[in-house]
């Protein structure tokens, strides 16, 4: 297998309001919902493009249980996180603030990390749980 991911898609309960907080509260471009002519609304979906050509996807959870064959469980916002890395301490400050203002919960307020950095934490209103982190050691292209 390459060590290449292009697409990433969280599964949410309301995909409008998904829509809305991705797109209008935190300013990620896209179409808006497509392939809600398939049946049943299972292809009703939402994309995102990111950097590098990797794609964000929202998508209802029952539909991502009817598609891979799996029954759809209790959502956990500790199966795994998203980090969105920043250029320095004052973009943290100004990602968390749009993030809530747009519907976020702030879990973990931004602060010294003990690795060096300065990072916080927040959910989205599905509960999918994104870092947003400045490090010091890394260069971010713009």
């Amino acid at each position: 297998m390459q060590p290449r991911i292009t697409l990433i898609t969280l599964g949410v309960d309301d995909l409008e309001r998904a829509l809305h907080f991705y797109r209008d509260g935190l300013g990620l471009e896209t179409p808006g919902i497509v392939g809600e002519e398939f049946e049943e609304g299972d292809g009703a979906v939402a994309f995102f493009d990111l950097q590098g050509g990797l794609k964000l996807g929202i998508w209802p959870r029952r539909c991502i249980g009817n598609d891979a064959d799996v029954p759809v469980g209790t959502p956990s916002a500790t199966e795994f996180t998203l980090a969105h890395n920043v250029t320095s301490r004052e973009d943290v400050d100004t990602v968390m603030a749009q993030a809530q203002s747009a519907g976020a919960t702030v879990t973990k307020p931004a602060h010294e990390t003990f690795w060096g950095g300065y990072a916080g934490y927040f959910q989205d209103p599905d509960g999918h749980l994104w870092e947003v982190a400045w490090n010091p050691s890394w260069e971010i292209e713009e």
